[in-house]
């Protein structure tokens, strides 16, 4: 590997949150990416804007994406994007959640929000219904520290 990769990739930071409400049921979006070939499962989630913490990052996007606010905040910790790049994926599970209306942007338009059981959430990542690692990633963790 070279010391200077000539592509580093993505440089803006992201955030992604399990949001689980007080049954314990997960919010998933869901949409169509025709790119690739069918609906896909995904977790709120999206790039920090200039001047924004990692959490204030997950506040903005919970918000956007699926109209919930969340006044309990944990950090499941980050991972890098690629190798090449100096971008980080910050994962958060918010609890006691208020919901309200999705502010989607134009190209988010067909995001529909569905609450999965935990357990179900999980046999969809072995199911191969989501897109991107960070969701998988997230739910993940969440079990894992639930049973510690």
């Amino acid at each position: 590997m070279s010391a200077t990769p000539p592509d580093r990739g993505p440089t803006r930071d992201a955030s992604v949150v399990v949001a689980r409400d007080d049954d314990g049921l997960v919010a998933l979006l869901s949409a169509h990416f025709p790119d690739h070939g069918g609906d896909y499962l995904f977790l709120p989630g999206g790039r920090k804007e200039p001047g924004e913490t990692d959490e204030e990052c997950a506040h903005r996007e919970l918000r956007e994406e699926a109209g919930i606010t969340a006044t309990t905040w944990r950090p499941l910790g980050s991972y890098a994007l690629t190798l090449t790049s100096p971008a980080r994926i910050h994962l958060y599970e918010a609890r006691n959640l208020t919901l309200g209306p999705q502010q989607l942007t134009p190209t988010e338009q067909d995001f529909k929000l569905q609450w999965w059981p935990m357990d179900q959430a999980l046999n969809a990542v072995a199911d191969n219904r989501f897109l991107l690692p960070a969701g998988p990633l997230a739910l993940l963790l969440v079990q894992r520290t639930a049973h510690v």
